[in-house]
């Protein structure tokens, strides 16, 4: 129970707006001297406790930080996919646009330079990655950086095209809109 202490008072003073979702490599470099397994399964009691949420597989959520409750899947989906180039797109740009009539209830869009993948985040909902070949360069000007949902957004333009391309069904958008964003 002393680690379980030592976590929570380590996250106490680390913890804030910014900083209130924490992977296993994030425990693991507060505790050096333990082991993955043993950083799993401090994660695990810590989850089991109430000392932390778990969002999704290898994400937890400190509850005591302040976090924006409506912006904890965006901010998720950065933290998973750190390594990778993601942004906002698909469905999720256009809903927000008022292109598509469907707005998407907890699910977000995001384009990855990683594999394709829908990750549960239980009550949080879901995030679907969808795999792109496209390279940072290759979309200037179609991507703008969001600091709210800490991640690149795209153009409609762009959304649009994400859409031809991932061969997505087509039928819900509004076209007299899309064209006013082309």
């Amino acid at each position: 129970m002393q680690r379980m202490r030592c976590l929570e008072r380590i996250l106490d003073e680390v913890s804030d707006r910014d900083h209130y979702l924490f992977s296993g490599d994030d425990v693991q470099v507060l505790f050096p001297d333990l082991n993955r397994a043993a950083v799993k399964a401090l994660l695990s009691r810590a989850a089991g406790s109430g000392v932390l949420e778990r969002v999704c597989q290898g994400l937890y959520l400190y509850p005591r930080a302040p976090h924006p409750r409506g912006l904890v899947l965006y901010h998720a989906a950065s933290k998973l996919r750190r390594g990778r180039f993601n942004y906002l797109s698909l469905e999720s740009v256009l809903s927000d646009a008022g292109v598509i009539s469907q707005v998407p209830i907890n699910w977000i869009t995001v384009m990855s330079s990683g594999r394709s993948y829908v990750m549960s985040c239980g009550a949080y909902g879901s995030i679907e990655f969808v795999h792109t070949k496209r390279q940072p360069n290759d979309l200037a000007g179609g991507v703008t950086y969001d600091a709210r949902i800490r991640m690149w957004r795209a153009s409609v333009a762009l959304a649009l095209s994400d859409m031809r391309q991932t061969r997505r069904p087509m039928d819900l958008i509004d076209w007299s809109l899309a064209h006013e964003f082309a």
